[in-house]
């Protein structure tokens, strides 16, 4: 069936006619701050403990706005006779957020969990140059980082959890069973003392 003439344009006007009824909402801001969704992407975080300069974020970015600088330190062997090893350690991690899209690929392929999203917005600056937060910058935008959401009561218990939770299981069983063991020592020791201390007695008496 071929559509009604100006039947669209009826449809634009009914849309129209139920949007100028409902009541305006004005938001307050600045006076007021806004309700944000947990997920907002406001301003990338780092924790700099967890960075292991695998260089993983910058290579991915699209738009090559994350500037890493490191420099290798040898470490002594853990043990004698064993062999020295090398490691990266941070030098500088900047992010030009004049560049950055927000696209969050840096935070979904770092690996260590080094990045997170910040639902902060406000650092707006009147030079472009003062965008480029480096990592001292970064790491204060950690403490406005949320809480992860609580897991669905019917989840599965994620795998890292399962396994600190089976080996704390393990050393408390092994702690118990050797704090038995010492008790039924002790015990046999009590007990051992207490037969020596009947017979001399008996033996004193005779």
């Amino acid at each position: 069936m071929p559509p009604i003439p100006g039947s669209g344009l009826a449809k634009g006007l009914a849309v129209t006619l139920r949007t100028m009824t409902r009541k305006t909402v004005t938001a307050r801001y600045p006076d007021t701050q806004p309700e944000l969704p947990p997920r907002s992407r406001g301003v990338i975080g780092l924790f700099e403990e967890n960075c292991t300069v695998c260089m993983l974020c910058a290579r991915e970015c699209p738009d090559w706005c994350i500037y890493i600088d490191s420099h290798k330190e040898t470490l002594p062997a853990a043990a004698p006779g064993g062999r020295e090893r090398s490691r990266n350690v941070l030098d500088r991690f900047a992010i030009d957020f004049s560049l950055c899209m927000y696209c969050g690929i840096c935070i979904e392929v770092c690996p260590f969990d080094a990045l997170f999203w910040s639902p902060e917005f406000e650092y707006a600056e009147t030079d472009i140059l003062e965008l480029t937060h480096e990592r001292d910058k970064l790491r204060e935008w950690m403490w406005t980082v949320p809480a992860p959401p609580a897991l669905d009561p019917g989840a599965e218990e994620p795998k890292e959890i399962a396994a600190a939770r089976k080996t704390a299981d393990k050393l408390a069983a092994a702690e118990a069973a050797e704090a038995a063991d010492v008790a039924e020592a002790t015990e046999a020791t009590e007990a051992a003392d207490a037969a020596q201390g009947a017979t001399r007695q008996r033996e004193d008496g005779e």
